[in-house]
């Protein structure tokens, strides 16, 4: 069985979602999972859909950087699939895990996709901080005053915080931070 994976950062990306889910389709995909997660957090569906993998199986990504972003973590999907005697496929690689040549380059280009997003990161940084300085950088766009008073009237629901970003169309952390600066101006 082929198990599909296919994971955008943000809810808001949905034509990124449907392009994977697309192209795993297309690569025979029996079963795939999607995903609304950042890399950074913890992502709950990633892990059902390994924990679904049986031996035998293959696992398929449309590209590395939706499985992962660093070597450690990409070390320790890899080895936790040959476990279970499953196979990883990334698709715009070409890369199959079943071969040791497969593994020796999905590893080698796991360190080159750690370093361009080290690389990016210090760019961005530099780049904020120049326009800061020239006065130019306003930061992120405000969600409007109605999405704030919906995240708050649906948290005193008792809602979770993961279907009120997917019912308003926005990142969960948008969600917490509402909540947060809420909390914090309330009178102790």
């Amino acid at each position: 069985m082929k198990v599909g994976y296919a994971r955008t950062s943000t809810v808001e990306q949905l034509a990124g979602i449907e392009a994977q889910v697309r192209t795993l389709k297309a690569d025979g995909c029996d079963k795939i999972f999607e995903e609304h997660c950042s890399v950074a957090k913890t992502r709950t569906v990633l892990a059902q859909a390994v924990n679904f993998c049986r031996e035998g199986d293959t696992f398929v990504v449309t590209a590395l950087d939706r499985l992962c972003r660093s070597v450690p973590e990409l070390s320790r999907l890899t080895k936790e699939l040959q476990e279970k005697g499953v196979n990883l496929k990334i698709i715009n690689l070409g890369f199959d895990m079943s071969t040791p040549t497969g593994l020796m380059m999905i590893n080698m280009l796991a360190i080159v996709a750690e370093f361009e997003r080290n690389i990016m990161m210090e760019r961005q940084k530099e780049g904020i901080a120049k326009a800061k300085a020239e006065g130019k950088f306003k930061g992120r766009k405000a969600l409007a005053p109605e999405i704030v008073e919906a995240v708050k009237a649906y948290a005193k629901t008792g809602a979770n915080r993961i279907w009120i970003a997917k019912k308003l169309y926005i990142g969960e952390a948008s969600v917490y931070r509402i909540l947060k600066a809420e909390k914090e101006a309330a009178p102790s």
